[in-house]
């Protein structure tokens, strides 16, 4: 099994929203979506201005995807189908939206559900809980590893 993580296409759009509406943590409906703003058309229009959105795929199968705010240096989502968790699928995209914010920022950021298991995941990948927000959310940060120079 090889995970492939790619750059998104609008072709991918649909599928995007199939494995963000499949999720059982955090899940939100499509009109659940709608109501904040995210929809088929608001995700084309950001995958049509910068590189914002990678897509995994297993045997060319898309199974999970991250999203990231070139403006504002946050991991925006991370969501991965239920039966592919626990493969390396999240990892592979968290790092890559991490390379890819870390080619501008020297910090970056993101909220997750306080005791969710993405909670766990994100210390795990190196990030540290910094804030308590509103609606039972912590805020994390990562700041990029800088070499030292001999």
């Amino acid at each position: 099994m090889s995970i492939r993580v790619r750059e998104a296409r609008e072709t991918d759009i649909g599928e995007i929203f199939a494995i963000r509406t499949s999720v059982a943590e955090n899940h939100l409906s499509l009109e659940q979506l709608a109501e904040m703003g995210i929809t088929l058309e608001t995700i084309a229009a950001e995958l049509a201005k910068e590189p914002c959105l990678w897509v995994a795929e297993i045997d060319g199968v898309p199974v999970g995807f991250s999203m990231v705010r070139n403006e504002t240096g946050c991991v925006f989502g991370l969501f991965v189908r239920a039966d592919h968790e626990g493969q390396g699928v999240g990892r592979s995209l968290l790092e890559r939206a991490e390379r890819h914010l870390f080619a501008t920022f020297d910090e970056i950021w993101l909220e997750t559900e306080i005791g969710s298991r993405a909670y766990a995941f994100y210390e795990r990948a190196g990030w540290l809980p910094v804030e308590k927000r509103d609606r039972g959310l912590m805020k994390f940060v990562k700041v990029q590893a800088v070499a030292n120079n001999p």
